[in-house]
C-alpha cells in the first residue's frame, strides 16, 4: 500500500466572463445587476433599487413587481413560500406590491 500524498493547493477562482453561459441570470436582462439577491427554499428574489423592481422566481415563472416608494433592505420567508421584505417602515408582504 502506498502512503497518502499531500493535497495540491486549490486553483484560485477566476471571475465569470460577461456573456458566458454561467453568467446568465434568471431575471430579465434589462433589469441589470441586482442590489440584493438571494433565495429561500423554492423562492429566488432579486431587488433592483435603481429600477424600483423586484423579480421573484417561484420555480414555475418569474414575476416582476413595482417597488416604487420602497427602499428594501432585506428579505425573509418563514415558510419558504411567503416572501416578506424589510423597509425603513417595517416588514411588508410581497402581496403589497403591484405586478408589472
Amino acid at each position: 500500500m502506498e502512503p497518502m500524498k499531500p493535497m495540491k493547493p486549490m486553483k484560485p477562482l477566476e471571475p465569470i466572463a460577461k456573456g458566458s453561459e454561467t453568467a446568465k441570470s434568471w431575471w430579465p436582462r434589462e433589469l441589470g445587476t441586482p442590489s440584493i439577491s438571494g433565495s429561500s427554499n423554492d423562492l429566488r428574489y432579486a431587488y433592483f433599487a435603481e429600477k424600483h423592481r423586484l423579480a421573484v422566481d417561484d420555480g414555475q415563472r418569474v414575476k416582476i413587481y413595482d417597488a416604487s416608494g420602497e427602499v428594501i433592505s432585506g428579505f425573509s420567508s418563514s415558510d419558504g413560500k411567503t416572501l416578506t421584505f424589510d423597509t425603513a417602515n417595517g416588514s411588508r408582504k410581497l402581496s403589497s406590491l403591484k405586478l408589472v
